[in-house]
């Protein structure tokens, strides 16, 4: 039988383990709740219990993590106007980088698309995204600094329809908010662009900051999917988990690197494997 004592020594094992490979703390907490409630008091053999528990906790990981449908079937099949794209993200989160590779997964896959500086705060941020367009010869739709971001969304989401592009990334601003400004700038934006999929893009090397994010963007914006950037340089996996337990999001893409071909689709199985189960 599995008692709390021998639950929580041989989880104490597990525990470290999450938490090396940066599980965020409140997620490790989560899932020690979860698997007590359904292990103690189960009747198993002695020998058994630590490969039951083991097992349970690969199961339980393996739940939490979504993968998402195709995002280019998605876009194909869209019948009525672009398909829109909402980037959120801090700045140095590798926001923009990751909305130029999806623009460059797009044009391979033969699907026309606009980009949108809607970052009007950080005049670096509109260049940069500009720079992005003429190495993948997309156009960008940009205003001055300071310029109001749903107005920018807006007019890329008019100029797709007058060249019948049939995609629209949108970068937001990146700053870190409050939740109230943050809460007010993104609803409008939200609003006037009515995105078919609102993306978070977060750094794998960041494990709780990263889920922080998550969790404040899901709360005030809503976000359908998830982007995780520098994954080449954390394969740990413990913010993949995190992040997508605390939004119970997909995880579409892991960023692998600084090239526009450096979009890892995201396979659950790879998880278990880094996280060493």
């Amino acid at each position: 039988k599995i008692t709390k004592e021998i639950f929580n020594e041989i989880f104490q094992e597990l525990e470290i383990i999450l938490l090396e490979n940066n599980v965020a703390l409140e997620v490790v907490e989560k899932i020690r709740e979860n698997l007590s409630k359904s292990l103690i008091g189960t009747e198993i053999k002695r020998a058994e219990i630590e490969d039951k528990i083991t097992e349970s906790l690969k199961n339980s990981i393996l739940d939490v993590l979504i993968e998402p449908d195709n995002l280019i079937e998605k876009i194909k099949n869209k019948k009525d106007g672009p398909f829109v794209i909402l980037f959120f993200g801090i700045n140095g989160s590798g926001k923009t980088t990751s909305i130029a590779k999806i623009a460059h997964k797009l044009k391979k896959a033969g699907i026309s698309c606009i980009m949108a500086a809607a970052d009007t705060f950080r005049a670096a941020s509109i260049e940069q995204l500009q720079t992005h367009g003429k190495n993948l010869n997309v156009e960008v739709i940009s205003k001055a600094y300071g310029s109001d971001p749903a107005s920018v969304a807006f007019d890329a989401i008019q100029q797709a329809k007058k060249q019948h592009a049939k995609a629209v990334l949108i970068d937001t601003a990146g700053r870190m908010y409050t939740k109230q400004n943050l809460m007010r700038e993104m609803e409008k934006i939200v609003r006037i662009s009515k995105p078919d999929l609102k993306i978070f893009v977060g750094e794998s090397i960041t494990g709780n900051d990263a889920t922080e994010q998550a969790k404040t963007f899901n709360e005030t914006a809503g976000i359908d999917g998830i982007i995780l950037s520098k994954a080449d340089v954390d394969d740990k996996a413990g913010t993949i988990l995190s992040v997508s337990y605390v939004t119970k999001k997909p995880i579409y893409y892991l960023g692998i690197g600084q090239n526009y071909d450096d979009l890892q689709d995201f396979k659950k199985s790879e998880v278990l494997k880094h996280l060493g189960l």
